[in-house]
């Protein structure tokens, strides 16, 4: 009876890791079933009893979660997060978004230091660039003839 529940948890483990590999794809509970090698009821019976959540919620969960993460750190419109974390509508994505986390998308970038702050630069570029334009130590100079 033990290696039963084993193999249905790593059945289960197999469709949750493809959520979390696959969010910004066009995947369903249909998919994540296939994957898991249950029929849709079946799986979403056994997902929600061992995780907590239906695999619909986990996956809108993990798609909201690198949305806010893209709002955070970089500059890209809402509506292009949207449909890089794979979901369909900027409406219903706003909706979702604003229960998740209380505020609009823009409100949510807006409480966060602007995404040009992380930007990464290379060392080598920020000393390049960080050099005085105007040396003082007259290096420059030619060398006094005696």
């Amino acid at each position: 009876m033990a290696s039963e529940s084993v193999r249905i948890g790593r059945h289960l483990l197999r469709a949750k890791d493809l959520a979390d590999a696959r969010y910004a794809e066009p995947l369903t509970v249909d998919d994540l079933a296939r994957a898991a090698g249950y029929s849709r009821a079946h799986f979403s019976k056994e997902f929600r009893r061992v995780f907590g959540e239906s695999p619909h919620a986990y996956l809108l969960t993990r798609r909201l979660e690198r949305a806010a993460a893209l709002l955070r750190t970089t500059d890209y419109a809402v509506a292009d997060i949207c449909f890089l974390v794979g979901l369909q509508s900027v409406g219903s994505f706003t909706t979702s978004f604003v229960r998740m986390y209380g505020l609009k998308p823009t409100d949510y970038r807006s409480a966060f230091p602007p995404a040009s702050q992380f930007a990464l630069v290379p060392w080598c570029v920020q000393r390049a660039y960080g050099r005085p334009k105007h040396r003082t130590f007259r290096e420059d100079a030619p060398e006094p003839s005696n």
